[in-house]
């Protein structure tokens, strides 16, 4: 069930962890104690701004991971909430330093799973980059990022989510995408 390498980490450094919508996975400032694996549901990732405005910034659902850079960090930056029912497997920090300092497999594991995933920042920073809402938004469904709601998808890409929703419409209003269920969409097949 978690992908390589933390499948190779004993039971003892597992923790599994049933949560309710609006429970916290934890709370920014918390002291750090592992990075988490989402068996099921959804974990959302938000940071309070300096301003005041709540922003986005990852929606972890079933198969992936948050937290990783808790590794090497005393606390954590963000607040994660369960955004639906969730089972939530927390990996000691203490057991995954250990692990990397003696199986140089294990470790050359998380590095390319953390390669990864900066390609997929900076898939999204590219995202960032496009002009118009319509054209982030198809881009944004076209590359898989509709995982979660639309607003956690308008907060993730930089746009309200107004202009999220409006775009969704005029997308499936011009037939590039289909919408499937509430909040659900799709690229258009020819």
């Amino acid at each position: 069930m978690l992908p390589e390498p933390f499948d190779l980490l004993n039971d003892s450094a597992r923790k599994c962890m049933t949560l309710a919508k609006g429970d916290h996975v934890f709370h920014q400032g918390d002291q750090t104690r592992g990075l988490f694996f989402v068996a099921s549901g959804a974990i959302c990732l938000t940071r309070l701004t300096e301003a005041g405005a709540l922003v986005t910034l990852h929606n972890a659902v079933a198969g992936s991971m948050f937290a990783e850079a808790s590794l090497y960090s005393d606390h954590y930056h963000c607040d994660a909430i369960a955004v639906a029912p969730s089972k939530v497997i927390r990996l000691s920090k203490s057991a995954i330093l250990l692990r990397q300092r003696e199986d140089a497999f294990f470790s050359e594991g998380i590095t390319r799973l953390l390669a990864s995933q900066v390609q997929d920042y900076r898939q999204l920073l590219t995202l960032h980059a496009v002009k118009t809402a319509n054209e982030r938004v198809f881009q944004a469904v076209a590359s898989g990022r509709l995982r979660g709601s639309v607003t956690q998808l308008a907060s993730q890409i930089g746009l309200t989510k107004e202009a999220c929703y409006r775009a969704l419409k005029e997308l499936t209003d011009q037939g590039l995408l289909s919408k499937t269920g509430r909040g659900e969409y799709v690229l258009r097949q020819p």
